[in-house]
């Protein structure tokens, strides 16, 4: 079957983030199973977590990573940029994501990347007395919330370029800490509470009313004195006008370091799968 010779150029329209999960070792069989249909938390404190990289067109090298931890009753999100996949790295940064949640974390959900399952974290969790669960192999619903948050937090706010520096790093962390404070106390989100059907018999999904995570997190009565204060002053010191302003100035930031460079990888990415498709061509001919 010939190539598609218009791949390469239809690929190289905009970036595009790749994936770097790979399968854990045998240690992921002594893991529990969580699966998207089973029942969900009915209060804060259980974990999804995910990792997202930050190398544009290529994994080669060094880069930047994201972890996403996303409540699964609330939906409080918190984000921490690290500077590469090594178990210090991820277990420095979900030290840093118990530190900033506003209730204790009681379980923990991630997929089978190596970056999660191993001992080191397993020793982590154990020493933490907090419940880790594993969704199954390439099922991406099963830690769905999450995986929603990747898009829509990470690739929103951070884009698809390669961060390979220093620099880059403190950026993308500077980021995040104005990104929680708007999503986690100033952007309404709906909840799926359940299912109806209607007179055809077509289930369709039911929705809570829009609110805050922050609010969730408030009606569910988990929070601290201390800790209900602490949030409660946060929302009336802060104006959400400049978060956004100080959000988009890191943003053109980022775009000033990293964009050139993402474009040059991806343009000799490009041209190498066309070179590829020639020769490929040339020898069926």
């Amino acid at each position: 079957m010939p190539p598609r010779l218009l791949k390469p150029t239809k690929d190289a329209g905009r970036p595009k983030g790749l994936s770097a999960t790979k399968a854990g070792p045998l240690l992921r069989n002594s893991i529990t199973v969580r699966k998207a249909g089973d029942e969900h938390e009915q209060a804060p404190g259980f974990i999804e977590a995910d990792m997202v990289v930050h190398c544009g067109p290529t994994l080669a090298g060094e880069f930047a990573r994201t972890l996403t931890a996303t409540d699964v009753f609330t939906g409080w999100t918190e984000n921490v940029a690290v500077r590469n996949g090594a178990h210090k790295w991820v277990l420095e940064a979900m030290d840093e994501v118990v530190a900033r949640l506003p209730f204790p974390m009681v379980g923990l959900d991630t997929d089978n990347g190596g970056e999660f399952i191993n001992y080191a974290l397993i020793k982590w969790v154990d020493d933490k007395d907090i419940y880790f669960t594993r969704s199954r192999p390439y099922k991406s619903n099963d830690n769905a919330h999450v995986e929603q948050k990747n898009g829509d937090v990470v690739r929103r706010h951070a884009f698809h370029y390669r961060y390979d520096t220093a620099a880059e790093l403190k950026l993308l962390n500077a980021l995040y800490a104005l990104v929680r404070v708007r999503l986690n106390l100033f952007t309404a989100t709906t909840k799926a509470v359940g299912w109806r059907s209607n007179k055809h018999g077509k289930k369709a999904r039911i929705y809570d009313k829009p609110r805050t995570p922050y609010q969730r997190v408030i009606d569910s009565g988990i929070l601290t004195g201390a800790k209900a204060a602490e949030l409660a002053e946060l929302m009336e010191i802060t104006n959400p006008a400049d978060l956004t302003r100080g959000i988009t100035k890191i943003q053109t930031q980022l775009i000033a370091l990293a964009a050139a460079k993402t474009r040059a990888l991806e343009a000799s990415s490009t041209r190498a799968q066309l070179d590829e498709a020639s020769k490929t061509l040339s020898r069926a001919s």
